[in-house]
């Protein structure tokens, strides 16, 4: 087990966050937000739109081209009680969220419920669109699971998709810190610009402050794009609530990457440069893939990487990044597979090295959270200097705030 992990106290992981800190709204220029740039234990200050002055010719950007959903739908019950449904993911063992999101007519989902006591067992509660919107939507109680509901939805037009019925009826599935309505503007604003694959409860939220103008600026200066897909969960909010991280448990996420990128990440000649947590979190499952995988002897194109398995090696039984990836890229070859798949519970934390990146772009993250382990596990406790500093120059923290640019500790 990762008996280092047992000694991470997650009241050294916290910090006072006022509340007016807390960006409530994004900005009307997406990447006029504010950068903070930590280099080799220097800080600077920027802005998103002078990102390129940081890159050079040959970085590859890494950007998780995950969609949000508008997985919030709020049924109002024979009574007038509101009841709140937050989908999560699909109720089916093995169901991947991406094919589910392409069902028609009915599919089974894990949800939160807000307001559950008032939903009668037997009661089919309903939503319609208005006069220039046909949808309708019903939704069925099936059992009560750990942590919410699984639930039956049928809806009509049975010809749509399930993200196409929450896109027309859902509301934007905002973090609740914000404390606040999804307003009009938030379905696009809660979306990065290079959004595509369905799937998402929550935004990649570096990702925000990049426009096509200026990933377009990169491009030029010859700084290379790659995408990858980590649909973020629900279990991104979930706090930490264990005295030590060893008795955390990690939410799992669903992870798709294509061929191309893997060979991309095994021919970069340049510095390897996530766009934010998910992205990082995912090509580090994928060094971890290639190393359980080498160590079996077997190979099936599946992502699946638990909590702490990449803390039980020695430094001396592991791969390097080229030879891990390397390897991922000449399987996939032979074999024949396109897409790599599956799910991460990899928790990031101190004491863990990162092998896949050499700087971060991500946002100020919460207090006590999973992802400021994760800073600190790429900056150490620098981390806190880092943090000091936003909070005394006006940066906007959390998921509409600003960000930075951090060297990754080797």
């Amino acid at each position: 087990m990762a008996e280092g992990a047992a000694n991470i106290l997650m009241r050294d992981y916290n910090y006072e966050l006022p509340p007016e800190k807390i960006a409530l709204f994004p900005l009307a220029e997406r990447a006029h937000s504010k950068l903070l740039v930590f280099d080799n234990g220097n800080i600077t200050e920027s802005t998103f739109d002078s990102a390129g002055d940081y890159l050079k010719p040959g970085d590859l950007l890494i950007l998780n081209e995950t969609k949000v959903v508008q997985a919030r739908l709020e049924f109002i019950t024979a009574t007038g009680a509101r009841v709140e449904l937050f989908c999560l993911e699909p109720a089916a063992a093995g169901k991947e969220i991406q094919s589910a999101m392409l069902s028609t007519g009915s599919v089974e989902w894990f949800c939160l419920a807000g307001n559950l006591k008032r939903w009668k067992n037997n009661e089919v509660l309903r939503i319609s669109g208005d006069a220039s919107n046909a949808v309708k939507i019903e939704a069925r109680f099936i059992q009560r699971e750990a942590e919410g509901v699984k639930v039956l939805f049928n809806w009509f037009p049975e010809t749509l998709t399930f993200a196409e019925l929450l896109d027309s009826l859902g509301k934007v599935p905002l973090p609740p810190y914000l404390r606040r309505e999804a307003e009009g503007s938030d379905k696009q604003r809660y979306q990065t610009v290079f959004a595509r694959a369905e799937g998402s409860v929550a935004a990649p939220t570096a990702g925000l402050h990049f426009t096509d103008s200026l990933l377009g600026s990169l491009e030029a200066a010859g700084v290379q794009k790659g995408y990858l897909t980590l649909h973020v969960g629900a279990g991104t909010f979930k706090p930490v609530t264990s005295e030590n991280v060893i008795d955390h448990e990690m939410h799992r996420e669903e992870i798709h990457v294509k061929r191309e990128l893997i060979n991309r990440l095994y021919e970069c000649k340049g510095r390897i440069i996530p766009v934010g947590t998910t992205s990082l979190r995912t090509l580090e499952s994928l060094y971890w893939t290639a190393v359980k995988s080498m160590r079996e002897g077997i190979f099936d194109g599946q992502i699946h990487v638990e909590q702490w398995f990449p803390y039980q090696f020695e430094e001396s039984e592991l791969p390097g990044f080229r030879d891990a990836f390397g390897f991922l890229a000449k399987s996939m070859e032979e074999r024949g597979i396109q897409e790599l798949k599956g799910g991460t519970r990899l928790i990031i934390a101190p004491g863990y090295k990162i092998r896949t990146a050499d700087l971060l772009f991500t946002n100020f993250h919460q207090p006590g959270s999973t992802l400021l382990l994760l800073v600190s596990a790429c900056i150490g406790d620098d981390w806190k200097r880092v943090y000091n500093y936003a909070l005394e120059n006006n940066f906007r923290f959390l998921s509409y705030g600003d960000g930075s640019l951090l060297k990754i500790r080797k």
